[in-house]
């Protein structure tokens, strides 16, 4: 995750002040969570893996 906020955020931002980076930074965090699809869980967000009640399938 931190390797996505560096090159997805922090990278392409100028920040001016410390408190706008922290917002900025917030606002990412609570976009990779409940809307940035990840690959790793199907392309679903953390949000959808972690509330969704349908067991996971083991891969053979």
């Amino acid at each position: 995750m931190w390797k996505s906020m560096e090159y997805e955020e922090v990278y392409l931002r100028a920040y001016e002040r410390v408190g706008e980076a922290r917002a900025s930074i917030a606002r990412y965090l609570n976009f990779y969570n409940s809307r940035r699809p990840h690959s790793s869980l199907d392309r679903r967000t953390p949000e959808e893996a972690d509330f969704d009640p349908t067991p996971p399938v083991a891969e053979a």
